[in-house]
């Protein structure tokens, strides 16, 4: 079989969702209310927590990184995914495959330590009360920022490098929406067993260590509340992390049910939806997760409501 790299072809092709005319129209519509939510959402929330001064406390800092990156990560994955399904053009640079990959994998991963960031926020607000002020200062809030974009930079960098550095079978169809790292793997002509152990070292090492980092906030987080003598207490202290939980189980389910397996399970269908879930869907949730179940945020919004009602009369 002949193999070719990016120095003598310079296009794949995505499949896609699927090829009926009449599901790409609904899918196009479907996706493209999503993806207007997810904007609107996450850049609402941003304006919310920048312009409301109570909300300047760190949950609220890493809250605005975490709106940020779902805006930036759906941007990344959907227009593409809606210029496929609206017209026939469905080919995609070999460049510009690979720019795509480095950023879903740069906000995913970093997404990753980002959600751990909050949780160590969260065990320090109830574990330790007192030495709250002191432990999340601004610069540890900061350097808890920047270390996330460098993980993240990192894991992009080697996945890209490995699979840019493969040669590529004669057929150039991606067997998927976007240039996710399985379906890219499976087009190899090259022995791809070292690229595929230190994808899945890496991509596992991630999603792991913020996982084992989670957990061991929540179970002295919950091991803090049982000891707390007032139900009243105890509702309050887990009323401030049940949005985050929440946000937490629906990112990391469908991420470990797609990514922490060997390649050869990847299933067209169920990994698709799953893909659709993580990638287009959980962007618009997280700001209806983290306003809705938040009273803090609400009342942000309608303090800035009342505020602008106040100043249009005063004018």
């Amino acid at each position: 079989m002949n193999a070719w790299n990016h120095t003598n072809e310079s296009n794949f092709m995505l499949m896609g969702l699927t090829d009926s005319k009449e599901i790409q129209l609904v899918l196009s519509v479907l996706f493209l209310f999503i993806y207007m939510a997810t904007v609107l959402g996450n850049i609402a929330m941003m304006l919310i927590i920048r312009l409301d001064v109570q909300l300047h406390t760190p949950m609220y800092f890493f809250l605005t990184h975490l709106s940020f990156l779902d805006l930036s990560y759906s941007t990344v994955i959907t227009p593409k995914t809606l210029e496929n399904l609206l017209t026939s053009r469905r080919s995609i640079s070999f460049n510009g495959c690979f720019i795509q990959l480095y950023f879903f994998v740069l906000l995913a991963a970093t997404e990753c330590f980002i959600l751990s960031s909050m949780a160590y926020d969260r065990y320090v607000a109830i574990c330790s009360p007192l030495h709250y002020p002191v432990i999340m200062s601004t610069r540890r809030c900061h350097a808890l920022i920047i270390v996330s974009y460098m993980i993240g930079a990192m894991d992009a960098s080697v996945t890209v490098f490995c699979l840019s550095t493969l040669n590529f079978c004669s057929s150039k169809v991606i067997h998927h929406f976007f240039c996710d790292t399985f379906p890219i793997l499976a087009l190899s002509c090259s022995n791809t067993y070292d690229a595929e152990v230190t994808i899945f070292i890496l991509a596992g090492s991630t999603l792991l260590l913020s996982l084992i980092t989670i957990s061991l906030s929540y179970v002295s987080i919950l091991s803090t509340i049982l000891k707390i003598n007032s139900s009243s207490g105890k509702h309050k202290a887990f009323s401030t992390c049940a949005s985050h939980l929440l946000g937490v189980t629906v990112f990391y389910g469908t991420m470990i049910f797609t990514y922490l397996k060997p390649s050869k399970s990847y299933s067209l269908g169920k990994d698709q939806v799953a893909s659709v879930f993580y990638t287009i869907v959980i962007p618009m949730l997280n700001p209806l997760i983290y306003s809705l179940r938040n009273k803090e945020v609400k009342s942000a919004a309608f303090r800035l409501v009342k505020k602008k009602e106040g100043s249009q009369e005063f004018k």
